[in-house]
């Protein structure tokens, strides 16, 4: 165990040579744990501070609480997606009596662990959660998961945990996509995309260059580049019409990288669509404050954010067993705009 996190059942566990499950009974004083390995494991738990999530434990067995709050987790809260997720969640959670309690981890793998144990410490009942662009350890996830947290991932999920999630349909949105600029004639389609530690970023990618292939293109690695906000684009656009073949068309993982791609390429001279098409991936408030305004892939934010708290009251009120992992996809669908032919 690291220096300073909360000791967890399946730390007890490893530390006397035993199950979790025993660990758990004895804990609740089960009478089918023998009453000398119960006191033993009472006393090992009093000397190393054990704090168990009672709100969560209790609240699997009654659905009357004082106190019924969902800790929430979101990237950052200045993108329309991550706005109406939140939206779908407190919708969802105030329909069954629940409150939220919300944080940004601002991208940053260690503010994330600090406000996963923060939540912990605060006996929030359960934790929604889509993870931060430069998280790739997961301890501080399977940490919560052990010590009798529910958790719930939206968005960006996290393979290295097995734990409920509720995604879109990104591999297929990006495909729709993509293969609606190829049957409009577009033929060189440049992707940017985010780090591909993130399922999302891969799956959108595999979603891009599958149309390519199914439609007889070739995948050229050279009209793909990790660019995923508007300051970013405005800055890597240019460098793909330095050689032919040019770039007729653009496919971007948001709608805040098309927009930056849409002012630069307007600003080059060119025409939108005429000369080249561009898609994003959100359908907010940017696809239709540009001009010409945004194709997009529209995400339904407010459904997602709906599943996810959905999910997450029914484990922590037992309708959902604590074991059982939900995973739940939300459909895409394209929303054909000014910016393609």
């Amino acid at each position: 165990m690291k220096e300073g996190a909360a000791l967890t059942m399946k730390d007890i566990a490893r530390e006397l040579g035993i199950s979790v499950a025993t660990v758990s009974r004895a804990l609740k004083d089960s009478p089918r744990i023998s009453k000398e390995r119960r006191e033993m494991i009472q006393a090992y738990a009093r000397e190393h501070n054990f704090t168990p999530n009672v709100l969560a434990e209790s609240l699997r067995h009654s659905r009357v609480q004082p106190q019924k709050v969902i800790g929430v987790i979101v990237p950052e809260l200045v993108h329309y997606y991550f706005d109406s997720v939140l939206k779908g969640i407190e919708e969802e959670a105030s329909a069954h009596g629940y409150h939220i309690m919300v944080a940004q981890s601002g991208e940053s793998y260690e503010r994330e662990v600090k406000l996963c144990r923060s939540f912990y410490e605060s006996k929030v009942c359960g934790i929604i959660v889509s993870q931060a662009k430069d998280t790739q350890q997961y301890e501080h996830f399977q940490r919560l998961i052990d010590s009798g947290v529910p958790l719930v991932f939206y968005d960006r999920i996290c393979t290295g945990v097995n734990a409920s999630r509720v995604v879109v349909d990104d591999y297929l949105g990006a495909y729709n996509a993509v293969s609606y600029l190829i049957d409009t004639g577009c033929r060189h389609i440049a992707f940017f995309g985010g780090p591909m530690n993130l399922e999302i970023s891969k799956n959108r990618f595999n979603g891009y260059k599958d149309a390519l292939l199914k439609h007889g293109l070739p995948f050229d690695e050279r009209l793909t580049r990790e660019c995923d906000n508007r300051s970013a684009a405005e800055e890597v656009t240019m460098t793909l019409f330095e050689d032919e073949p040019y770039p007729d068309a653009f496919f971007a993982i948001n709608d805040d990288t098309a927009v930056g791609i849409l002012h630069m390429v307007k600003n080059m001279g060119m025409r939108v669509p005429e000369d080249v098409s561009i898609c994003g991936f959100t359908n907010g408030e940017r696809a239709t404050s540009c001009d010409p305004m945004l194709t997009t892939v529209e995400q339904r934010g407010i459904r997602v954010g709906e599943e996810a708290a959905n999910i997450l009251i029914g484990h922590v009120e037992g309708t959902i067993s604590p074991d059982k992992v939900e995973r739940r996809i939300v459909r895409t669908r394209l929303i054909i705009r000014g910016t393609t032919r």
